[in-house]
């Protein structure tokens, strides 16, 4: 009997355009280099639809539902069956019955799951390895909410924060593996289970990479848009209705940026990334600052600026857009959250600073003296290039989901 992995994720990997999405893309193409692969994943709109083919050109089976659920109806059913709304937000019986299905048809020797949401649908006598990706602690994310949080929003969160603790810590005993983006998030993990559930569980790390091959400031000219503002140039890219990123660039806004164009009157912010919210959008176009939205290619716009910024108070496993501003050769100026699992130098690979006070001083020092920001780049692509590829970092995903040396096969 062949080995086969049943791969299921809250989101469809294709296209790798967010944090999440690029790590799951990258470990569901080497999966399938490892043996044959059943899909189960979630579509948010029509143009993750629209990569279908995608899935039907990587997989044996698969089932891509379009997740349509209002926000406020999973919150209901969450109450009522005393559940984190995460879990009901993500329940779909189709889903449901095509894993039933590939269970009781195919010969699965491996489940790999992949974030918190996909533990409702492994089944308790599933006999096979059950590999789950956490990818970082969700309940201390809706903790740091909650604290921050006033009213009925804090309730809520602190709400979630309990009964994502509770189902992390059922993953984590019915799992052969749980897995963490870095060693941070894997330490935090265990200081957050039982004794029993840590005699349990085995918690490893699997860190995200980079694509340096594809994130080469060789290979692409700088957008002119960009170009067209003359003076120094700090961008901060990612998924830009995501709350921890709409409060970093909220931070930039309101009280870095004023106090940086002091010292430097020409310097602008370029906030880069889909679905920007509201509150960003009010300020494009005031200020020096620019909202972009989505783009077709970040690697442009992170070519034509002269610094990232990178602020983040809640910031969980290691951050995607670190990783794509070192690669190319951005000078990067964050916050010790954002550094977090890089397992680069502050002052040698990047600039680490959490008071606004010491954030301003080092992103104007960087600015102001662009040989300094040059060298701080070239160093912070040699790092990622020599230790952060995903050939390397992916490495031991045969061995954890037991299935051997990964069959030669091109998954590009």
């Amino acid at each position: 009997m062949s080995n086969e992995i049943l791969f299921l994720s809250h989101r469809m990997p294709f296209p790798p355009d967010r944090g999440d999405k690029i790590r799951s893309h990258h470990i569901l193409k080497r999966l399938a280099m490892i043996a044959p692969i059943h899909i189960a994943t979630f579509a948010d709109d029509e143009r993750e639809i629209a990569e279908e083919v995608e899935l039907a050109t990587l997989a044996r089976s698969y089932r891509l539902v379009r997740r349509v659920k209002p926000l406020i109806l999973a919150g209901m059913q969450a109450l009522l069956t005393r559940q984190p709304a995460s879990l009901p937000a993500f329940y779909s019986a189709e889903i449901s019955d095509y894993v039933a299905a590939v269970l009781r048809e195919q010969p699965i020797s491996a489940i790999y799951a992949f974030s918190g949401q996909m533990g409702q649908y492994i089944p308790e006598d599933f006999k096979g390895r059950v590999i789950f990706d956490f990818v970082d602690v969700d309940s201390a994310k809706f903790e740091a909410y909650a604290k921050r949080d006033r009213g009925v929003t804090g309730w809520i969160n602190a709400r979630e924060a309990r009964l994502l603790a509770l189902e992390e810590s059922r993953i984590a005993r019915r799992a052969d593996i749980s897995l963490f983006v870095s060693s941070e998030e894997a330490a935090l993990f265990r200081a957050r289970l039982s004794p029993e559930d840590l005699a349990a569980a085995d918690v490893r790390t699997l860190r995200n990479g980079i694509d340096s091959r594809l994130f080469d400031p060789a290979l692409v000219g700088a957008e002119p848009a960009l170009l067209a503002c003359t003076g120094p140039r700090i961008i901060f890219a990612g998924q830009m209705d995501y709350a921890p990123n709409v409060e970093a660039a909220l931070r930039v806004i309101e009280r870095l940026l004023p106090a940086i164009r002091e010292t430097l009157p020409k310097a602008t912010f370029h906030v880069v990334g889909r679905n920007p919210a509201e509150e960003l959008m009010d300020h494009h176009g005031k200020h020096g600052v620019f909202v972009w939205g989505g783009v077709d290619d970040i690697r442009t716009y992170l070519a034509a600026a002269d610094l990232a910024l990178i602020p983040l108070t809640i910031a969980r496993g290691v951050q995607n857009k670190v990783l794509e501003a070192m690669a190319m050769n951005l000078p990067v100026v964050l916050t010790s959250a954002a550094a977090t699992g890089i397992g680069a130098t502050d002052g040698k690979h990047f600039a680490v600073a959490d008071s606004d006070a010491n954030l301003l001083e080092r992103a104007t020092a960087l600015l102001s003296h662009p040989r300094q920001g040059w060298n701080l780049g070239a160093e912070a692509r040699r790092h990622v290039v020599e230790t952060m590829s995903w050939q390397a970092t992916l490495a031991p995903l045969a061995e954890l989901v037991g299935i051997g040396a990964a069959r030669v096969r091109d998954a590009a």
